[in-house]
């Protein structure tokens, strides 16, 4: 028997249990028929252990022999893949048991091949941190073994892909306005709806079309700027660029923005003054609805381009 096999003190799925009453037998049996180390040897010692019964790995002297000779057998197989020698003298015993082992025309070929896929499996398995037979598996056998993000002297965000963002392209951005995206209603399609929806009622109210698409747009980039409704508020009132591109007055350009935006009075923040034409669409108010607020139908009315107060 290998030194190495003799010295272990670890050993394997519990072969140990059966076996170690055994283990220190170096001389084999003078019947030339029990000689394991051929493949016919090998096959005549399993038939005969097999129809002694199931107690006959524990109580034959050769089945101790034969396994110290397979632990012997596949140390290098073993050590190669990190087990220890009599791990893969239990994936031995496991396959000696088989009726196709005893049937193979080459008894030792199918043994050896058997433990060589068990040790890759149980290698495999301690480092994806799974068992034994989910190691077998093509598709998790593919995978490698999981590390620490840290582990790395490069770090893994500077050159993986789950990590990396691009830049949107323009037609997937038309897609997001219009929320067609995965068929998801998107903020930017709410937002953009609802501007379209407060244009269609300038233009039911008097005002030309392009006029009310860009006095809505320059309120709506001029808020996003801002931050904030009151300082886009602020801003807008004390603007005297867009009336004069508009051609409005300036009491009908402050009245235009008071409508679109709200009073941002703190005391009238949860009115309907408060909120504005915008909120009000983005809360889900009609234009249907919308018509129907007198005081609201009048100031855009009255704050039309060309119109007289």
């Amino acid at each position: 028997m290998c030194a190495e096999v003799r010295d272990r003190s670890v050993l394997g799925r519990g072969v140990h249990l059966v076996f170690r009453r055994f283990s220190d037998m170096t001389t084999l049996t003078a019947d030339p028929a029990d000689d394991f180390t051929t493949g016919e040897g090998l096959r005549h010692v399993l038939t005969r252990l097999h129809q002694q019964g199931p107690g006959a790995w524990q109580h034959d002297p050769i089945a101790g022999q034969l396994m110290a000779h397979a632990a012997c057998k596949y140390a290098a197989l073993a050590r190669r893949h990190g087990l220890d020698p009599w791990e893969a003298a239990s994936a031995a015993f496991e396959v000696m048991r088989m009726a196709s082992t005893r049937r193979a025309n080459d008894p030792w070929g199918v043994v050896t091949r058997a433990v060589q896929i068990t040790c890759i499996a149980e290698e495999r398995g301690q480092g994806l941190l799974c068992s034994t037979n989910k190691a077998r598996r093509p598709h998790i056998s593919e995978l490698h073994d999981p590390e620490r993000i840290s582990d790395r002297e490069t770090p893994l965000s500077d050159y993986h892909p789950a990590f990396r963002v691009t830049d949107r392209h323009e037609d997937d951005r038309d897609d997001d306005l219009t929320g067609e995206v995965a068929g998801v209603v998107t903020p930017q399609a709410t937002a953009r709806a609802a501007i379209a929806d407060a244009v269609q009622l300038f233009v039911l109210l008097g005002w030309p079309k392009m006029a009310a698409q860009v006095t809505i747009d320059r309120v709506c980039e001029t808020t996003e700027r801002a931050g904030t409704r009151a300082n886009a508020y602020e801003i807008l009132r004390h603007d005297k660029q867009a009336p004069i591109l508009l051609d409005l007055p300036a009491d009908s350009w402050k009245a235009v923005v008071r409508v679109l935006l709200g009073n941002t009075q703190a005391a009238l923040q949860a009115s309907t003054a408060g909120r504005g034409l915008l909120m009000r669409l983005l809360l889900g108010d009609t234009v249907q609805s919308l018509l129907h607020d007198d005081e609201l139908v009048f100031q855009i009315a009255l704050a039309a381009p060309g119109r007289k107060g």
